[in-house]
């Protein structure tokens, strides 16, 4: 589709949006919402007929890219049949949708319970985890998000969970490896592993092993910046949960339906949680949904007993519809296979490249269409180019590398000190290289502000 300018348009739109529309995440006064005219694949594009390609696939969510025609049909011919149902009852969509994320979800997570978002899906994981327990607490990771509800937000591990944090929500947070920013003292993956499964174990320990319901890991950590964990962590993480008694959650949110060149982040490690959450990619965003994929021991406490929590749109015929078109289409047009293959044959050598051209890169990690470029004033020192959690001036560094990347045409996905390299699961090749050409000039200025 060729974008069409209309700038009178577009700032009835953004006027609209000022007067009326309360953004998330932000001081109302100091942004400035780019007025979206249309999206189409991996591109989309303003009023005034400027085209971005999309390297943040929204919030790393549009998978198979924007409007795929084959998923736009199926939410429009749900719709003519069934535009919505109560949750109580069995339908066409919800059961096929339920049925194909079983049989891709690792081992017996064969029981859906279907949410609208991921924050709700963690909401509820917890719960069952409590409730299969007895137990109050759960332990998550610093550098984590998983949501902006009261439980999930309070899980979480960045400032986000500031403001909503009053310390009474049963959470504790632990260290999860990093071997580039190590809290360990480690040199290597291995030490990192050992040494932050111990710093864990120690942590159960002196919280009391029997006051914890549940361990909750983002997969591979998304919005913290892509640290993939090393070899053997998850395992390890699995093992001491079977040991204590505790429900291991995996938030594959972000990291799921093809992200990581896997239908799951899970299957990398060869790792089976009793909960995972999934939300975004399940139909690439198109109508919301999210849910958790249940075990058969946690699903058989719920067999007699009443689960107490639900939701009016669990399961919206919809939001279903379009999952089931979402996964039909990632399965035959090879869109896994795709993110696998360019992430190791196109993306992964060519941000390496990238790093070694520019100073401000520190480290590039990823895999799969999920990357991340570390970002720092120094490599010697691998001090973050801008402080942790930094805003107005001195997040100068930042902004000025994300104007450059808009200004050569690429929207880039930008949090504290990284850049994340996030296009959709059905990318093409030139588009990858049109957009690293863009985000090799767009690190030239960020070189500017390196020691």
């Amino acid at each position: 589709m060729t974008p069409q300018p209309n700038p009178e348009a577009g700032a009835a739109v953004k006027a609209a949006d000022r007067d009326h529309v309360f953004h998330s995440w932000s001081a109302q006064e100091l942004i400035d919402p780019l007025a979206v005219a249309g999206a189409e694949g991996s591109y989309f594009w303003d009023y005034d007929g400027r085209r971005y390609l999309d390297f943040s696939s929204g919030l790393v969510y549009t998978n198979i890219g924007y409007q795929h025609p084959r998923v736009v049909a199926a939410i429009q011919e749900q719709a003519a049949r069934m535009t919505t149902f109560a949750p109580a009852f069995a339908i066409e969509a919800r059961s096929e949708a339920a049925r194909l994320i079983a049989e891709r979800t690792p081992g017996d997570l064969d029981k859906i319970f279907f949410t609208n978002g991921g924050a709700d899906a963690v909401e509820h994981a917890i719960r069952m985890a409590r409730l299969h327990t007895g137990r109050p607490k759960v332990l998550s990771a610093y550098r984590s998000y998983h949501g902006g509800t009261q439980q999930a937000v309070n899980i979480t591990g960045d400032p986000r969970r500031w403001a909503s944090d009053s310390a009474a929500a049963g959470v504790v947070h632990f260290w999860a490896p990093y071997l580039y920013r190590s809290r360990f003292y480690a040199e290597t993956e291995e030490q990192e592993c050992a040494r932050a499964l111990e710093h864990l174990e120690t942590t159960i320990a002196f919280e009391g092993p029997s006051t914890v319901a549940a361990i909750i890991l983002e997969t591979i950590p998304g919005t913290a910046g892509i640290m993939v964990p090393p070899p053997g962590y998850l395992a390890g993480v699995r093992e001491l949960c079977d040991k204590y008694g505790i429900v291991f959650v995996l938030d594959e949110v972000m990291a799921g339906f093809g992200r990581t060149g896997e239908w799951f982040a899970a299957d990398l490690f060869g790792v089976t949680p009793d909960l995972l959450t999934f939300a975004k990619g399940v139909n690439s965003g198109y109508v919301p949904l999210g849910g958790v994929a249940i075990s058969g021991a946690i699903a058989e406490t719920f067999g007699k007993r009443p689960y107490p929590g639900g939701l009016t749109y669990s399961g919206h015929p919809l939001a279903c519809a379009a999952a089931v078109a979402t996964i039909n289409v990632m399965a035959e047009e090879g869109v896994v296979e795709n993110a696998a293959r360019l992430g190791a044959s196109v993306v992964g050598p060519q941000l390496r490249a990238l790093a070694a051209r520019h100073p401000s890169v520190g480290e590039v990690r990823g895999v799969g269409m999920f990357w991340a470029l570390e970002l720092v004033r120094s490599r010697e020192t691998r001090e973050p180019l801008v402080p942790y959690n930094a805003a107005g001036e001195a997040n100068a560094a930042m902004a000025a590398f994300a104007a450059a990347a808009k200004d050569s045409g690429l929207w880039p996905f930008v949090n504290m000190n990284r850049t994340h390299v996030v296009p959709p699961c059905t990318v093409t090749e030139a588009e990858l290289k049109e957009g690293l050409a863009a985000l090799d000039a767009a690190l030239s200025v960020a070189d500017e502000y390196t020691r």
